[in-house]
């Protein structure tokens, strides 16, 4: 009896402390579930791998501590986690005062294991080229492009997300990568 009192006392103070009503097992659940995919936008949003391990961390703390505040009727989960996401990309970017875009070196160095130096050396030139042709999209059509690939949401989720259409997110998203095509080809870059 007093082993579940302890954890019924722990629980209560969890929720005094957080004002959350999630259990350690569900964190885990959902730690598990989004993890990856989180990290993986904030790579792509911040450029530097320490900083994203940082914000994660955050942005875990920040659901722990508001998941009472989600409402099911709301909205999809995914949406109120991403929109935590992006706050916390947002205030990393104020605290930079100054501007960065987002990273593939990250997420391409944990696809393409222990390259060799002429494959580092082709990488690194495609890397560069796709880098100059995303500093030519605007902040939204890159945050747009890193939410759909980075972070593998819906183009739904990134809609609710930005408060516009979804129709709109696949116009900005076809366009975007027009665009980026276009730049790449113009710089002589051709994908073999």
């Amino acid at each position: 009896m007093e082993v579940v009192q302890g954890k019924a006392d722990r629980r209560n103070y969890a929720t005094a402390l957080y004002g959350a009503t999630v259990s350690k097992e569900e964190f885990a659940q959902l730690y598990d579930r989004y993890f990856q995919r989180v990290f993986n936008y904030i790579c792509y949003r911040i450029n530097n791998h320490y900083a994203a391990e940082d914000i994660c961390s955050q942005v875990f703390e920040t659901v722990i501590r508001k998941y009472h505040t989600y409402s099911s009727e709301k909205g999809n989960f995914e949406v109120w986690l991403f929109a935590i996401v992006r706050n916390a990309v947002t205030d990393y970017f104020r605290m930079q005062n100054k501007r960065r875009h987002f990273s593939l070196d990250s997420i391409l160095d944990r696809v393409f294991p222990k390259p060799s130096p002429e494959e580092l050396a082709i990488r690194d030139d495609n890397n560069r080229a796709l880098f100059e042709a995303l500093a030519r999209l605007r902040d939204k059509e890159r945050n747009i492009i890193a939410m759909k690939y980075g972070a593998g949401l819906k183009n739904s989720e990134i809609a609710q997300l930005l408060e516009v259409s979804e129709s709109n997110i696949g116009v900005v998203l076809y366009r975007s990568l027009r665009k980026l095509h276009a730049t790449l080809e113009a710089g002589g870059f051709r994908n073999e």
